[in-house]
């Protein structure tokens, strides 16, 4: 017998100041730069701020607002009560002098990118050691383009590890939500759906996840009145539907080929730690950005129109579209500062957890740390987080990281826990130490730091001198 019954749900929307935010959130500096300068030649209503203001601000506006993005959740439409400092932006003006920084990224590889993320994932140690070998099996375009049976023959003959299809498949789905979106895809199909799974779920997103998971074969052959028909939908709105899927990249590690060569490249930080009369100052870069502000011209027109005792419909029509184009510009400048302010939130919480490092720099004084517990300091969920986190960089007086460095798992001592650095750290200064004619072995380097209350095993010292490129005892014996 069917029942019929009425039920309540909160349902989480997402309003256009939140989108917006999140959008540029996950941009660094010069994909920042160019995005303004995007909305600057599509909007006409914003314009740049070229006023040289004394309050010009270092990225630090707004410190004091409790502001997370959780907050605009179910909120409507930005309404016309923002206040005027929230109509501007003053990213600091263009004449101002900043730095390039010259320097190599501290990944120099897909690979690497990958591994360093794997490592701040909630896996146990079997689970590192799988999701490590599918890693080394993706290829320089972001595919995994071996099949997993492959892989488990070869985790079986290299590793003596028995592991079945569905296990690695499951550490496979945990990578695909990896950095750069798309990657260990095993063909161009998937690796584009699983780009629009992560992003922010619109009518035309879904309607592109439609097309590429159930009329594939259709969009291929580019038949577009098969596709109008299946969707219900007319010729414009499969327009701005196959935009969202053309927008997509087909080769997500391709990115990486060109960011992390052997070569040193240009990278401008995203935030500067100085040290001024002995303290230490965090700012955003932001000087590279164009200040932006609402037309005074536009805001006019509107005052003209509201004198009117009479509006025709191409008045009324006027309007309309330069309110549109006022509320736009005003939810861009707003996402712009609210940006700037997670942001800095987020730098904060990652230098104050990691206060004894940020002192000099020593590698050896950084913590375990994991994206939860900076969204617990922050009140910021982990997926914002790990969009701040994302492809972003800090220059310290000791040299340039990105923030994907502070964050890695940690070992076990018999007085807490320690980051892995650490441990490799330690490694590496006996080794360098040693007697080149006696190398210590990895059984002498397991019972050297077991005795200094470091819980490893010898197969784990040997992982991490592997991944320092340092080959075994024998190989490094000096014959005089």
């Amino acid at each position: 017998m069917l029942k019929q019954s009425l039920q309540q749900k909160q349902l989480q929307k997402l309003s256009p100041l939140q989108i917006q935010t999140i959008k540029l959130i996950e941009l660094p500096l010069i994909q920042m730069e160019e995005r303004i300068k995007k909305e600057l030649e599509e909007n006409p209503v914003l314009e740049e701020d070229t006023r040289l203001e004394d309050n010009e601000t270092d990225g630090n506006e707004g410190e004091n607002d409790e502001f997370s993005l959780e907050d605009y959740i179910g909120e409507g439409e930005a309404d016309d009560g923002i206040p005027s400092y929230k109509l501007t932006t003053n990213n600091g003006s263009k004449t101002d002098n900043y730095q390039e920084y010259s320097t190599m990224a501290n990944y120099t590889s897909l690979h690497q990118m990958l591994e360093e993320q794997l490592t701040v994932q909630y896996l146990n140690k079997r689970e590192h050691i799988l999701g490590s070998f599918i890693i080394g099996s993706i290829d320089s375009d972001g595919y995994l383009r071996r099949s997993l049976e492959s892989i488990t023959d070869d985790i079986a003959f290299k590793m003596g590890i028995e592991v079945s299809v569905d296990e690695l498949a499951e550490i496979l789905a945990v990578i695909n939500t990896f950095d750069p979106s798309g990657v260990g895809a095993r063909d161009l199909r998937e690796c584009l759906i699983i780009q629009l799974k992560q992003k922010t779920q619109t009518r035309y997103v879904k309607m592109a996840r439609f097309i590429l998971t159930e009329c594939f074969d259709d969009f291929s052959k580019k038949h577009y009145q098969k596709l109008t028909l299946k969707l219900n939908i007319d010729d414009e709105t499969l327009k701005e539907v196959l935009k969202e899927i053309l927008r997509l990249n087909p080769k997500p590690g391709s990115i990486y080929e060109t960011l992390y060569t052997e070569q040193s490249q240009q990278i401008i930080p995203d935030f500067i730690l100085e040290t001024k009369n002995g303290e230490q100052e965090l700012s955003l870069n932001t000087n590279i950005l164009p200040s932006l502000k609402i037309s005074k011209n536009y805001s006019d027109i509107i005052e003209d129109y509201h004198a009117k005792s009479d509006l025709t419909p191409e008045d009324k029509e006027t309007l309309n579209f330069i309110r549109q184009k006022i509320d736009s510009a005003k939810w861009f400048i707003e996402a712009i500062r609210q940006r700037h302010h997670t942001m800095m939130r987020t730098m904060k919480a990652i230098i104050e957890f990691q206060h004894e490092y940020f002192k000099d720099g020593d590698e050896t004084c950084l913590r375990p740390m994991i994206l939860k517990d900076i969204s617990t300091m922050t009140g910021y969920d982990i997926a914002t987080i790990s969009r701040v986190a994302n492809s972003k960089y800090i220059q310290c007086d000791w040299g340039l990281f990105s923030l994907r460095y502070f964050f890695s798992n940690g070992i076990q001592t018999d007085t807490g826990e320690v980051s892995i650095r650490e441990v490799k750290k330690i490694i590496l200064e006996h080794i360098e130490n040693e007697d080149k004619n006696a190398p210590m072995t990895d059984e002498e380097l397991t019972q050297i730091l077991q005795e200094n209350g470091f819980n490893i095993a010898r197969r784990t010292v040997a992982k991490y001198r592997e991944k320092m490129n340092i080959p075994v005892a024998r190989m490094r014996r000096e014959f005089i």
